[in-house]
């Protein structure tokens, strides 16, 4: 008797529990199909998990499949409604017009598990913000940024990079290591005040964490961590992120300690010992942010954003300009008939090297190195094109269906320099390209990552040649989706361009 009365009581419990999960179910589909009758329309999301499922298993045709729910659309990760901006005209209509609405930024566990809310990219739209931001860009212009000195030492680095390059000459080498070295090198002299030797392996092995962390942080590891944050104290992949993230953080306040020791206040060799002034300066105000700890998170937003998105793109750039040798060969012979072999190129070039400075935009614009841009949030319940958007609710720009847009650009889907070339020849600009989003959150660094762009990949095709390794298996252009879209892994071949190549005129 006793045994049965037990079983009975395991019976009841588990057609309780049954009973629970089923009325939470349907409690959650509830609530979902209210939410979505006051919100644009989009993909059918699960309970609980919203499109998560759909996003993490191919994320390029998601984004690419957007547009067809209208200007507007959501998209489900987890519980909450993400709204879509699909073309320029709605995207300037919040991010411009509306700016200070649309400009905040969402929490987000697994970048606060890094930021812990301090520094520039992770922070909402706040007095914090501001200060940080333009503190950050007044002091990047006196250290440089946007002057002469800058695109000098880009060429300097240049000739750097070719040199290293040039070491693999004929023989297949990854150049993720080279690329990353060099971008990062400008960034370096203007934070660190220093640069650093290719063949460093301390600083290789940062690059290497600092890679895989941008990876990883747009990851669906990252996902599923900012849905259950919980699992912060529990064993997995997600352990990753934090790891790699107290790593960069601890290399950069390495440098921080450095700085302090040497610190000399009327000659300021960077960004760091400006800071460090401006913190001794601004200790008696109570209205400040200025402090160690966004001191150590500005530096890294500034490092990270400088580094990784310009690299990726000269990434892509190689790999369209070993897909497509003519294009190649075509910038190569205006190059050279313009500059020569030992001629440096300089931002004022660009005028005269239309189709270079075209395969420049258009491996920004085919390369899509951020499809989506940086997340939003509205920073006050607003309305656009008729939906009540609530206060908190996440915003994406689609800045690959811009990109892409078939009204505006003459050949939206293939890679083709004349998409930035008028029936002349001559270099016109598109309103449609956005590899920098717009609106106050605009991209800080779109000067220096123009410079660098242009006058690195100017210098490699004036010098060498690149191609794909002879057994080299064709190369997923779809990428590696995280923080930013990077290239698979992948090896190529170089050699270099000498004067005996003929120039066609």
């Amino acid at each position: 008797m006793e045994s049965v009365l037990r079983y009975l009581d395991l019976g009841s419990a588990g057609l309780t529990l049954l009973l629970s999960l089923i009325f939470l179910v349907l409690l959650e589909i509830f609530r979902l199909s209210f939410l979505r009758s006051r919100t644009p329309p989009g993909p059918t999301p699960l309970p609980f998990l919203g499109n998560l499922h759909q996003f993490t298993k191919d994320p390029m045709n998601v984004i690419q499949s957007m547009v067809q729910y209208g200007d507007l659309c959501s998209l489900y990760i987890g519980r909450e409604p993400i709204i879509v901006l699909n073309n320029l005209k709605v995207v300037k209509e919040a991010l411009v017009e509306n700016g200070t609405v649309f400009s905040g930024r969402p929490y987000l566990p697994s970048l606060n598990w890094m930021a812990e809310g301090y520094g520039i990219v992770a922070v909402t739209y706040n007095h914090a913000w501001k200060q940080q931001r333009r503190f950050a860009l007044h002091t990047l212009r006196n250290f440089g940024l946007g002057k002469k000195t800058v695109e000098e030492r880009v060429v300097e680095e240049a000739h750097c990079l070719i040199s290293e390059m040039l070491k693999y000459e004929g023989k297949a080498f990854d150049p993720v290591h080279p690329l990353l070295n060099a971008v990062s090198n400008i960034i370096c002299s203007i934070v660190f005040g220093d640069r650093f030797d290719y063949d460093n392996k301390r600083f290789a092995m940062f690059l290497k964490i600092m890679n895989e962390h941008m990876w990883l942080s747009g990851s669906a590891v990252a996902q599923i961590f900012n849905l259950i944050p919980f699992i912060k104290h529990l064993p997995g992949p997600h352990q990753k992120i934090h790891q790699n993230g107290s790593a960069l953080k601890g290399f950069i306040r390495e440098m921080m300690e450095e700085h302090k020791k040497t610190l000399d206040t009327e000659n300021l060799r960077d960004f760091i010992d400006a800071y460090l002034v401006e913190i001794s300066k601004q200790g008696s105000n109570e209205d400040s942010t200025f402090h160690e700890k966004n001191l150590l998170m500005s530096t890294s937003d500034l490092f990270l954003a400088g580094t990784e998105t310009t690299a990726t793109t000269l990434g892509w750039g190689l790999i369209f300009m070993m897909n497509h040798p003519e294009i190649q060969d075509r910038c190569h012979e205006e190059i050279v008939r313009v500059l020569g072999y030992d001629r440096a190129p300089s931002m004022a070039d660009r005028a005269s090297l239309p189709y270079t400075h075209a395969t420049v935009h258009e491996i920004q614009r085919v390369g899509n190195i951020a499809p989506i841009g940086v997340v939003h949030a509205t920073t006050e319940t607003t309305q656009l094109r008729g939906y009540t958007i609530p206060k908190g609710t996440k915003i994406l720009p689609n800045l690959m269906a811009i990109m892409q847009d078939k009204e505006h650009w003459k050949y939206p889907d293939t890679f083709n320099p004349e998409n930035f070339l008028d029936k002349d020849g001559e270099f016109c600009k598109n309103d449609s390209f956005v590899p920098f989003s717009l609106g106050p959150r605009v991209c800080p660094g779109e000067t220096l990552a123009r410079t660098e762009l242009f006058i690195f990949f100017t210098s490699l095709l004036q010098r060498l040649r690149f191609s794909w390794p002879r057994d080299a298996p064709p190369i997923d252009m779809e990428g590696i989706f995280g923080v930013v879209r990077q290239p698979r892994p992948f090896h190529m071949i170089c050699h270099s361009r000498g004067h005996s190549v003929l120039i066609s005129t």
